[in-house]
């Protein structure tokens, strides 16, 4: 019930505009979005570095309605793959189609995305196409499989929440693309998705052994301790090396857990976000959380 709530007021205009313009809110809002600035996610991305903790930077956006906009939302991640380079850090990019024009035009996103992974694929840099709703999940495992031909930089996200995922991973690996595996962040009918987190966890479990057996450098992207341990206990016991894998966790979400991690000699990257735009990305985390709906409710009320 509350993440459904959570992702209803996701979408209400009214509240987006009241909590973005809350400075109490944006301040608390800090704890999971390094800052509105290209220049604040670099400095998280050094610190995180610093740890031995690798990072995917996501300038935060999506769904623009503009060709130009979309257009200019490339070149910026151009410009971040260019200062990746440049500082020298240890990070790739994560993109979202609807950003890079989805919604107006398939071909507008295509050409953009492709723009992106020619200035990766000069740098040497991966490029992880998140995956969104599941309007849109056709469009983009259609895009990243048809670009991956051309660009073996590019990967995407599978949600393990939605009943066509294990058809979806079987392609991918068949395929050598690799994948971040999520359990899903967004209000799907239960036609097409579990309602049930038991269900949404042990799909993800059964997931997770298929790709760290045969996927080409899988994410196992979760906070989740069971999970992360049956893990390191499958790889352990299948002779599946470190280097094989990664975990990926979010920014802000169990700090401590990922410096374990990293300290114990696992290859760990943070899912880094940063932008104007963060209240859709920031009730997500809240919905999957309610420990994070606390902690930013507690911040505004204390204002």
């Amino acid at each position: 019930m509350l993440k459904d709530t959570m992702l209803y007021l996701a979408r209400q205009e009214a509240i987006r505009q009241f909590v973005m313009h809350n400075a109490v809110a944006r301040k608390a809002a800090r704890r999971f979005v390094a800052g509105e600035a290209l220049d604040e996610a670099i400095a998280v991305t050094h610190a995180l570095n610093g740890e031995r903790i690798s990072v995917s930077l996501d300038h935060l956006g999506e769904n623009v309605a503009d060709a130009q906009e979309a257009c200019e939302t490339a070149h910026g991640y151009i410009e971040i793959l260019d200062r990746i380079a440049a500082e020298g850090a240890e990070a790739n990019i994560s993109v979202k189609l609807t950003a890079l024009g989805l919604d107006i035009n398939y071909a507008l996103a295509c050409d953009n995305l492709t723009r992106v992974l020619q200035r990766a694929r000069d740098l040497g840099i991966f490029v992880r196409v998140d995956m969104e709703g599941s309007d849109y999940t056709q469009r983009t495992l259609d895009m990243v499989t048809d670009l991956h031909e051309t660009f073996p930089n590019v990967g995407t996200v599978i949600q393990t929440c939605l009943y066509r995922t294990p058809d979806d991973v079987k392609l991918l690996i068949a395929r050598k693309i690799r994948v971040r595996l999520v359990k899903g962040a967004y209000l799907e009918p239960e036609t097409i998705a579990y309602p049930k987190k038991a269900d949404v966890d042990a799909a993800f479990e059964l997931l997770l052994y298929e790709l760290l057996e045969h996927g080409t450098y899988p994410a196992i992207a979760t906070h989740d301790e069971r999970i992360i341990g049956d893990a390191i206990s499958y790889a352990e016991s299948h002779g599946i090396p470190r280097a094989r894998f990664e975990f990926q966790m979010l920014y802000g979400i169990r700090r401590d857990l990922q410096e374990k991690l990293a300290g114990e000699g696992y290859n760990v990257r943070v899912y880094v976000p940063y932008g104007t735009q963060w209240y859709p990305y920031l009730t997500r985390r809240m919905a999957e959380r309610p420990a994070n709906l606390m902690f930013i409710a507690g911040n505004v009320f204390r204002g």
